[in-house]
């Protein structure tokens, strides 16, 4: 049956060296069903409902993606959409969880929409590969200032905005040391670096009585709170179609970026450098996106963490089926999620920031016209508070300096409208 279903043999593996992969894949991403419920309950959302919702968003997504699609990808609640959720949608924009639940429910409508049709490559082909690459690396650096704030590192300041704060503080410094055990296990390779070095800080601080202990296994918390309570009518109001606008486009691009990043290493691509089945697997992306919001947790995404099972030897989908079955367990572990502070996986969202930094690597920096407008987008982000502003402010300067430094042809038609339609926004609405 599982050769039937995944394809063993002709992907040269075996159901041993999959589950491997699994295991390795849900270790190295484990870390969200702590950290996404600490930031969703940000906004407002009840922790251990969110919690639930990250679980079972996972395991269905990837599973999804294993049977219909069968490749090694898992998926998650992206890193960065739960933040522009939470600090920008609810806290910045002040529109209620709900309403941004429907918004992450009409994105992964739209983007189902766009995998159907030819609309989705036409849009992926017409960003930029720099702006592509800023837009990660902003994500990043807007995960890395929301990672020093939560850590007590940095603090608002009325004079220069932020300034250092308390470094004495227990909490501060043991986000520090979790973050240097971090990168050195990661560094030597050890599995489930992150998530160890986060329960390590979090045990610290529950030792040293800085954070309570609630235990370890119970009965998982009622999803109640969250499960369809996203807020359609709210959400198709005509002054949140920016905010539905970056959910599916941040969700389109990671998502193109992850899936091609982890079949090019584990040699999935054909001799043209395509993806056989991708139609399949944006079709599972756009439905686990929907059903996420359904169940009460922001955008579900590939994660590039399966690149983890990729290097272990998985090939298959039978890897997603092993994360996916980790990840239903994991809902029993519903009190050591609720010990975990935000001291404690601060240190995660700070590494997550410095894996996505890499994109300014990608950058040509020979071409002012090409890095200037990335760096603008990158840099808008944190200091905005918004991934929406960065992706506006990028397109405008890449469209403006394009056609005022002479260079028309570099300049596609999508782009320029895109950032005319930026334009419009910011001077009439």
């Amino acid at each position: 049956m599982l050769e039937r279903l995944f394809r063993l043999d002709e992907n040269r593996t075996t159901i041993r060296i999959e589950i491997v992969a699994g295991a390795t894949t849900y270790l190295t991403m484990a870390y969200i069903v702590f950290v996404n419920p600490l930031i969703l309950s940000e906004a407002g959302m009840d922790r251990g409902a969110v919690f639930v919702a990250t679980c079972l968003a996972s395991a269905f997504a990837t599973l999804l993606m294993a049977l219909f699609a069968n490749y090694p990808l898992a998926l998650a609640p992206g890193m960065g959409m739960n933040a522009y959720f939470a600090y920008t949608v609810v806290k910045g924009l002040h529109y209620t969880w709900e309403i941004a639940l429907g918004a992450v429910f009409l994105s992964g409508g739209l983007f189902l929409i766009l995998s159907l049709t030819r609309i989705r490559s036409w849009i992926v082909d017409a960003i930029p590969l720099s702006q592509k690459m800023a837009i990660s690396a902003g994500i990043g650096l807007f995960l890395g200032i929301i990672a020093l704030k939560e850590a007590g590192i940095i603090v608002a300041n009325p004079d220069t905005l932020v300034t250092l704060g308390n470094l004495k503080a227990p909490a501060a410094l043991l986000a520090c040391a979790g973050f240097i055990v971090m990168v050195a296990l990661d560094r030597l390779a050890v599995p489930g670096a992150i998530i160890l070095a986060i329960l390590a800080t979090a045990i610290a601080g529950i030792l040293l009585g800085i954070s309570p202990f609630a235990g370890i296994i119970d009965t998982p918390p009622s999803l109640a709170p969250t499960f369809l309570a996203l807020d359609l009518r709210g959400a198709l109001d005509i002054g949140i179609a920016t905010v539905v606008f970056v959910f599916l486009f941040v969700d389109l691009f990671d998502n193109t970026g992850t899936l091609v990043g982890v079949a090019h290493r584990a040699g999935l691509l054909d001799r043209e450098g395509h993806l056989p089945r991708i139609g399949r697997v944006f079709i599972a992306d756009s439905i686990a996106a929907m059903a996420g919001a359904l169940l009460g947790t922001s955008t579900v995404t590939s994660y590039i963490e399966s690149a983890a099972g990729v290097k272990a030897g998985g090939r298959t989908g039978l890897t997603g089926v092993t994360v996916a079955i980790l990840f239903l367990l994991t809902l029993f572990l519903a009190p050591l999620a609720g010990s975990v502070p935000a001291y404690a996986t601060a240190p995660a969202l700070l590494f997550v920031a410095c894996l996505m930094a890499r994109g300014f690597a990608e950058l040509d920096w020979e071409d002012v016209t090409e890095y200037a407008p990335a760096v603008v987008t990158a840099l808008a982000m944190p200091l905005t508070f918004s991934i929406a502003n960065g992706i506006a402010f990028g397109f405008i300067t890449y469209a403006a300096v394009k056609l005022l430094s002479g260079r028309f042809a570099e300049a596609s038609p999508s782009m320029l409208v895109l950032a005319a339609l930026f334009v419009v926004k910011y001077a009439f609405f």
